[in-house]
């Protein structure tokens, strides 16, 4: 099992205070530094600086670290065209050495759409122009180079598209979609992804959906073990009750709260529950750090817990 940081900037956040996390990250052994890709905050708090955008925030570490990969859990397909979308992550993934993911997801944030302008259409027009996305991203990136992409969606057209720049990492950078969906999320994992994702589930939530995908997957003649499953979840530990109670306290979370929904409490009972996961078969877990400044909790975590998952 693999253990990753994902951060939520949206909350507030700046560059340098992501850069410090990720430097973090990359020191204490993690496989990856991951963020939300969303323009507006959620809930209740300071906003801090505001939003900051995934891929120039990404675009800077692909220069800042040298090991740890990045991505996004999940870029939204309404903020973006996928033809530009595809030269973007292409451009990072040669800026990082290959070392980008891409995320994807149909968008449901609806305040944040309004917020700054973004169109948001109705659920299943998402859906559609994330499938025709994938479709674009994927044509543009498998285009031989010296030919073009040709493409006639109902959303998306195309023509002449030289399919360029290339990204570094073939056949292609590492596509991770996911969700809570039923039908349409495990289809197009099915199809387009070499991950799986569940955002915030219990073992047995996820158990059912890595079950749907297996079943989209061999009825598109694919075979599962070819799609790697993974779970997002929130992550508060620490060695004694007094700094766990400060930690939840920190991120306005209750303890008994996070340790039923996460990965929280003592090393041990972190441990437990990553174990949980792996026996429903959840091979990377994304470890959801709200406190961006508590570097101290990534380096506890780094010894007390990846050091021993073994």
């Amino acid at each position: 099992m693999k253990l990753r940081i994902f951060t939520e900037p949206q909350q507030g956040a700046s560059y340098e205070q992501l850069l410090k996390m990720a430097l973090a990250a990359e020191q204490g052994g993690f496989d990856a530094f991951f963020r939300s890709d969303h323009y507006l905050h959620m809930g209740e708090g300071d906003p801090g600086p505001g939003p900051t955008d995934a891929w120039i925030t990404l675009a800077a570490l692909a220069r800042e670290t040298e090991r740890i990969r990045l991505g996004t859990l999940l870029t939204s397909a309404t903020f973006r065209l996928p033809g530009p979308l595809a030269i973007s992550v292409a451009q990072v993934d040669v800026m990082s050495g290959g070392r980008v993911e891409l995320g994807l997801g149909a968008g449901w944030y609806e305040a944040e759409h309004r917020a700054y302008g973004i169109p948001f259409p109705e659920t299943a027009e998402r859906f559609d122009r994330l499938e025709e996305s994938l479709e674009v991203i994927t044509g543009l990136w498998g285009t031989p180079t010296g030919g073009s992409f040709e493409f006639a969606g109902r959303h998306f057209q195309l023509s002449g598209g030289p399919g360029l720049p290339k990204p570094l990492q073939r056949p292609r950078p590492p596509l991770i979609l996911g969700g809570h969906g039923r039908r349409r999320t495990p289809a197009l994992a099915a199809r387009f992804a070499d991950e799986f994702n569940v955002p915030f589930a219990s073992p047995a939530d996820c158990a059912a959906l890595y079950g749907l995908v297996d079943g989209a997957c061999e009825a598109a003649g694919r075979d599962p073990a070819s799609l790697k499953r993974s779970v997002a979840l929130v992550c508060c530990v620490a060695e004694d009750e007094k700094t766990f109670a400060r930690r939840a306290a920190a991120i306005g979370r209750q303890p008994e709260e996070l340790r039923e929904n996460g990965v929280a409490g003592s090393p041990a009972e972190a441990l437990e529950k990553l174990d949980s996961y792996r026996q429903v078969g959840a091979s990377r877990v994304y470890l959801q750090l709200l406190d961006v400044d508590d570097l101290e909790h990534v380096d506890l975590l780094a010894k007390e817990v990846l050091a021993r998952l073994g």
